[in-house]
């Protein structure tokens, strides 16, 4: 009986923990009667957690004297805060061509950032695993801090990812995308889809209870957020959009398989620029340098041959919008990644072509405001969901002497 009793009281104070800690993550400087307000705990609970916390090395007390903490009875009130020193969390963008890693302090705020080019098919997951290690602890020093401040690490991986992160057996390609991180980074390592870290991003800046946001540079692959919960599927499949590699096609028939519309715009572009016969700028780009956004730039000055493929993206676009609003009933599918700076022609075009006379309502197509940071601010903001989800499982890190 006193072992149940002792048990219920230890798990009490937890959830008063939990719940105070999570007041504090969101909050500057509080009293007890902002944490009793917001909690609904009493005043010698608070009290009482706050000093646990403290020893713990979650908060430190303020005591500066200021004169407008000081209660109706005179008393200074005592005073907290989240002790900034408690930990950092990374988000790590492992693209097929790039890793971008990030570490923000414990209410999301950047601290340093790491950009790095790689060719993965190069290095194998030996070295991507390496070049992330070190890019991660480059972004640490430039941050003032070390591996062992890290509480929650989350890497964002273009492969389908489940609830163990990990992606299907067979897949060549996953298997190198998903590369065995979490023995060489620090902290709690957590993998994830890139597109769901998208989703997850574009949600902390404009919440929607039903987007696809749409990953569209070298591959697509579609986070989905519906009635506001992220779907992920069995296997992580789910937003994977295999049907535009299908044989036989019809929903999206256009050539071109999963590749994105950037990918789309740079080989359209290079494969046929050598047959049209037509003035274009395009020309005064070698053409085994072509770019999608020098696509997308010479299709806004009135370039035909650019139009051209911005009309066939346009097209591909706007079916995928009405295959995800009819069978989800998407309202907003976001363009995200570094595409996302140029896409509009192409968001235009899609948009005149998207059915009005379906009796229900056609998604809006937008751009992401992230651009190429979509992914790993996602996985920031993922880590520090994790945080708050259960804050007291996690250590903080101790003073340093």
């Amino acid at each position: 009986m006193k072992e149940a009793t002792a048990s219920s009281t230890q798990l009490l104070r937890q959830i008063n923990s939990d719940a105070l800690l999570r007041y504090a993550l969101q909050e500057g400087i509080f009293t007890a009667g902002s944490a009793m307000d917001a909690t609904g705990l009493t005043r010698a609970t608070v009290l009482g957690v706050c000093d646990g916390l403290v020893d713990a090395g979650w908060l430190e007390e303020v005591t500066d004297g200021d004169i407008a903490a000081r209660t109706n009875k005179g008393r200074p009130a005592r005073r907290y805060q989240l002790r900034e020193e408690a930990g950092v969390v990374v988000g790590l963008d492992a693209g097929e061509s790039h890793l971008t890693a990030m570490v923000a302090d414990l209410r999301g705020r950047e601290l340093g950032k790491r950009r790095l080019g790689i060719d993965s098919h190069l290095l194998g997951r030996a070295g991507r695993g390496v070049r992330a290690q070190e890019l991660v602890s480059r972004a640490l020093e430039d941050a003032g801090c070390d591996a062992g401040d890290v509480l929650v690490t989350v890497v964002g991986v273009p492969a389908p990812v489940d609830v163990d992160g990990m992606s299907p057996g067979g897949g060549e390609f996953w298997t190198l995308m998903n590369s065995g991180f979490a023995p060489l980074l620090p902290g709690t390592v957590v993998v994830e889809n890139d597109a769901n870290l998208a989703a997850i991003a574009e949600q902390a800046q404009e919440p929607s209870a039903n987007v696809a946001t749409l990953l569209s540079g070298e591959r697509f692959g579609a986070g989905l957020i519906v009635d506001g919960r992220l779907m992920r599927g069995s296997r992580g499949g789910a937003g994977e959009m295999r049907f535009l590699g299908a044989v036989d096609n019809k929903l999206v028939p256009d050539e071109g398989g999963s590749d994105g519309l950037g990918a789309l715009a740079r080989k359209w572009a290079r494969a046929r620029i050598h047959a049209y016969d037509g003035p274009t700028v395009l020309r005064q780009v070698p053409e085994a340098g072509i770019k999608a956004e020098d696509v997308f730039d010479a299709a806004r000055r009135g370039d035909p041959f650019a139009m051209d493929i911005i009309a066939r993206l346009g097209e591909r676009l706007a079916r995928i919008a009405v295959v995800l609003s009819s069978l989800l009933d998407i309202e907003r599918v976001v363009i995200a990644g570094g595409i996302a700076r140029a896409i509009e022609p192409v968001l235009e075009h899609a948009r005149s072509l998207l059915p009005t006379d379906s009796g229900l309502p056609v998604p809006a197509l937008v751009a992401s405001r992230l651009g190429a940071e979509a992914v790993v601010r996602g996985a920031v903001e993922s880590a520090l969901a994790r945080i708050r989800q259960e804050p007291t499982s996690f250590h903080p890190r101790a003073a340093r002497s």
